[in-house]
């Protein structure tokens, strides 16, 4: 922890589960922030403020069970459904979700990250060898995160409903390998690690608490589709049938991050056609009813769709890929409208509060590395409301 756990009034409210939309559009849509960055290792007092004068009301967190986050997993639990057991540490999260909720602000927690003794010490973004570690862990999570729980202080801590497992594992930077050689052929392994650890989170939470929602996918908008590259991944449709195929299921929503690729595209550009004139293998906002179509397919009309990350960097400072100030305004107000009226959509997050400090990172903040607030600030504000 970077900065000192400040006093905070013991305070919780009920917080509302997600609403149907109606037919013609998700007049229910949720908007939020995800900014790790600032809100675990910044000054709680001064970010949580202003995260809820952008009027977000939800914001996403990497809940991690181990890996370079945050990890809660110290050590291996000997009674890993139980929240209290000595290799768990809470305090971070604890605190995350007691200044959300005050500040009326409802948080989605993500859990990402396995543990050396999970998996035989390969590595924080390789499954666990046996996924009932992973469901042990996310009831524990839950449990923790009911309601009723009182941590040692006596407090009781605030209950969080919406969950999400792992982050983009279609990217090898979250979950490896992508592929495996079968004979001659090579078969999508990700996708099929993938479904253990949906299922795993999703009987994990659901087991303590029925009606939270759990999201699985979380992926990201594209993929080579390659084996033999140096650095391969698998596009979003591919990735979403190897995943029914190792049997995921039991999720209320399906997460995605439709990122685009070029500054000269809005969030209503479709991606550009593949080699030969083949259909787009990305999935942006642009043509996120591809996704929709896919996922009705194979799992129904039910399954809910999350956009758990979305932005536009700026220049100043990325003058690579980066749009102006007045076109990242423009953009989230036109992103946030698409999610909106797309009757399959309920949540739309934002990536993220404030400009990342190194120049390699992202600058899709709503404010200057400074705190300086962009003319997207009051865009946002503006569209959470709605």
């Amino acid at each position: 922890m970077r900065s000192a756990v400040s006093a905070l009034a013991a305070a919780a409210f009920g917080l509302a589960l997600l609403v149907a939309p109606t037919a013609s559009g998700s007049d229910s849509l949720r908007v939020g922030i995800f900014d790790d960055g600032v809100v675990l290792y910044g000054e709680p007092d001064l970010v949580f403020p202003q995260l809820a004068r952008t009027g977000a009301g939800l914001l996403r967190v990497n809940l991690w069970w181990a890996g370079p986050g945050i990890r809660v997993s110290t050590s291996k639990p000997r009674r890993p459904a139980d929240p209290n057991d000595r290799a768990y540490n809470w305090d971070t999260y604890d605190r995350t979700v007691r200044f959300a909720v005050v500040n009326g602000i409802e948080p989605v927690f993500s859990i990402i990250g396995t543990p050396p003794w999970a998996n035989r010490a390969r590595g924080w973004n390789v499954a666990p060898t046996n996924a009932r570690d992973l469901r042990l862990f996310a009831a524990a999570a839950q449990k923790r995160y009911s309601g009723s729980f009182k941590n040692a202080e006596g407090i009781t801590l605030p209950r969080v409903s919406l969950w999400m497992a792992w982050n983009e594992p279609n990217n090898p930077v979250f979950l490896k390998p992508q592929y495996r050689r079968t004979g001659r052929s090579w078969t999508i392994q990700s996708g099929r690690d993938y479904a253990k650890i949906c299922n795993a989170v999703v009987q994990g939470i659901k087991s303590v608490q029925r009606s939270s929602k759990v999201a699985c996918g979380a992926t990201g908008p594209r993929g080579n589709n390659n084996p033999n590259s140096s650095r391969p991944s698998v596009s979003p449709l591919p990735f979403l049938r190897a995943m029914k195929a190792g049997g995921a299921r039991g999720f209320d929503a399906y997460a995605h991050h439709p990122y685009y690729q070029s500054p000269v595209e809005t969030p209503s550009t479709k991606p550009r056609p593949g080699p030969r004139g083949q259909a787009p293998t990305a999935v942006t906002l642009g043509n996120i009813d591809v996704l929709i179509r896919e996922l009705t397919r194979l799992y129904g009309s039910r399954a809910r769709v999350w956009i758990t990350e979305y932005g536009y960097q700026t220049n100043p400072p990325d003058r690579i890929i980066g749009v102006t100030y007045a076109k990242q305004a423009t953009y989230l107000t036109q992103a946030v409208a698409i999610a909106r009226r797309n009757p399959r959509i309920d949540m739309f997050l934002w990536f993220l509060l404030r400009d990342e400090p190194r120049l390699g990172g992202w600058q899709s903040g709503l404010t200057s590395v400074t705190g300086k607030r962009k003319p997207s600030f009051n865009a946002f504000r503006r569209a959470a409301v709605g």
